[in-house]
């Protein structure tokens, strides 16, 4: 008797880990199918342009200037070649510092954006795991090594259908 309480014992945590539900998702691709993703690497682009333009802009302003400086080169006084050598020094410092600050802001922005559309995203995921019963979802683009498909479920249908996305392709992407 004692024995067959002690192989009870034993089994039962075995027959309450195998009625858990575990599922994964695919977070990658669903958004991908996002119209948040999509506006956000829209707006990327466009304050990526605005950037590459005002550079470009000072770029041809400091050209133009270098080259009439070297035409007047010979014919101005010296205290006026000084004050327009220190102009051009400046313009190029300030090139430079506008080069930083716009690739620090444009990291911002991206980082900001990509965070506003995750948070999104993992609502999703949490509703559908809470919903569906889940122990846990798994995402497959976080690097896990192993997902038994057998054992989970894959929810990157349900995912997708709680954030309407049910009628975009699903894109190519490797598991």
């Amino acid at each position: 008797m004692k024995k067959i309480l002690i192989l009870f014992l034993m089994m039962a945590p075995l027959s309450i880990f195998a009625q858990q539900k575990f599922a994964y998702v695919n977070s990658m691709e669903i958004m991908q199918l996002m119209p948040q993703f999509t506006k956000a690497q829209s707006d990327l682009q466009t304050l990526q342009k605005q950037y590459a333009d005002e550079f470009e802009r000072m770029r041809n302003e400091l050209q133009k200037k270098t080259t009439e400086f070297e035409q007047l080169r010979d014919s101005l006084p010296q205290n006026i070649l000084e004050r327009r050598y220190n102009e051009i020094q400046e313009l190029g410092g300030r090139m430079q510092q506008y080069e930083q600050e716009s690739v620090q802001n444009l990291q911002q922005v991206q980082q900001q954006k990509i965070a506003e559309v995750q948070k999104v995203l993992v609502d999703a995921i949490q509703t559908v795991g809470r919903e569906g019963g889940y122990v846990c979802v798994y995402d497959l683009t976080s690097g896990i090594p192993y997902i038994s498909e057998t054992l989970c479920e894959d929810v990157t249908a349900k995912v997708k259908t709680k954030l309407g996305l049910t009628g975009a392709p699903a894109p190519a992407v490797n598991k």
